[in-house]
Parts: structure tokens; sequence; C-alpha cells
């Protein structure tokens, strides 16, 4: 059975996006993973340039309230911001919280290049982080904490 693995932030539009994107690409057919946002608005289309970057689409991906999810079994809930991290709600059953303070990039909502630098960080910052809690988990699985 596949680990259901969900990535929180505030608005679910970039960081979560991208550590969904990153997590499916990186994590085979081992987990089911969602993102979801306290506070959802939308994907932003940085977060979708920088991943088609490194040719990941994440196009059809959608920004989901948290609430969606309470009673869908997820096994880990990966926090990627603080204000998602102190707001989330208690999930049921036996659940792995797991924290990364992440910088977000989020200059508001206009499609600016000048812009992708902070996106890119964000996006291998969070790879990074994603290929450390892999290697973690093949090797002790539901023990990783950053």
């Amino acid at each position: 059975m596949k680990t259901k693995l969900l990535f929180l932030c505030t608005g679910n539009s970039c960081r979560s996006q991208i550590g969904e994107g990153l997590l499916r690409d990186l994590g085979g057919d081992k987990y089911d993973v969602y993102s979801a946002g306290v506070e959802p608005s939308r994907v932003h289309p940085m977060s979708i340039l920088v991943m088609d970057e490194i040719g990941i689409d994440i196009r059809d991906q959608s920004s989901d309230d948290v609430n969606d999810y309470l009673t869908a079994g997820i096994d880990i809930v990966i926090s990627v911001c603080d204000h998602a991290a102190q707001t989330c709600p208690t999930f049921p059953g036996d659940v792995q919280r797991i924290h990364w303070s992440v910088k977000d990039p989020f200059h508001g909502w206009d499609v600016d290049e000048s812009k992708l630098p902070d996106y890119r960080r964000t996006r291998d910052d969070l790879k990074r982080r994603i290929e450390d809690f892999l290697q973690s988990e093949d090797s002790n699985p539901r023990s990783y904490n950053e």
C-alpha cells in the first residue's frame, strides 16, 4: 500500500505545489502525493515555470483546502511554512508531522522573470529536502524528522 503524503503551506500556490510535483517525480510509485493550504488560492504561474525548467509539469495540480484531506487517510504531513505548521488542523490517527521552514518565493501574482531566482532557490531547497527524506525513508521508514 502506498504512503499518503500531504505537503502543506498557507496558500497552496508555491512551496507545497513545488513539493508535490517533486515528490511525485522523485518518489516513484511509493507515495500518493497531495498538497493543500490553510488558505488555498491557486497554483502560481512562476511555480509552473520553474518546474517546467526541470521537466516536471504541475499545470494540472489544484490548490486545495487542508480540511478536504482530514479524512483521507494521510500518513505524513510535511508543512513547508511556519504559519501552516502553527494553524494545521489535527489529523486523525497516527499521522507523522514533519516541518520544513522553506523561504516563500511569492512576490505577488505577476509573472516576473526577475523573480525566477527566488522560485529556483525554493525549488532546489525542496528538492534537497525531499531527496534527504527519501533516503531516510529507504533506510528507516517513518522515522524522518529534520
